[in-house]
């Protein structure tokens, strides 16, 4: 349990915070000092960056999520409704973060090769939203998770 609950926190600490550095910092000083061009660029290539360390964090929640849950809790008839909230919330989180891997970063990346700023906008301004979404599922998730058994 230990080292699961460890990798489990850690993993969350990654993609959580990486949002919001993304979300709360960088968005805003991109958007205030970059034009479309370097700004499109910069975006794309920090998402090629930082979603490789989603995927691991993905593959490391799911995997000590469900550790903990049939190890620990013997199932989800064990388990308390925090944690059913939070496989909930982090399923949700896995769907929309393989939607933007799949549908608008691919765009972007297009938009970008291309020099089709118009069209990267419409696709960072979706990823934009879909990462706002999982912050607030996540830092929802955090507090789930920190008060659990306590909410």
């Amino acid at each position: 349990m230990p080292l699961a609950i460890s990798l489990h926190l850690l993993a969350a600490v990654i993609w959580v915070g990486g949002m919001f550095f993304a979300w709360m910092i960088l968005r805003r000083v991109a958007g205030e000092l970059l034009e479309p061009p370097l700004r499109l660029t910069l975006w794309y290539h920090v998402f090629q960056r930082f979603f490789p360390w989603v995927w691991a964090s993905v593959i490391v929640l799911l995997a000590t999520g469900l550790w903990m849950l049939f190890g620990t809790f013997g199932g989800m008839a064990g388990a308390g409704v925090h944690v059913h909230l939070m496989l909930v919330t982090g399923l949700a989180m896995m769907a929309i973060f393989l939607h933007i891997w799949f549908a608008p970063l691919v765009r972007l990346g297009r938009a970008v090769a291309g020099e089709d700023w118009p069209a990267g906008g419409k696709q960072l301004a979706r990823i934009r939203r879909l990462i706002g979404i999982n912050l607030i599922l996540g830092l929802a998730t955090v507090v789930i998770a920190s008060g659990g058994r306590y909410l």
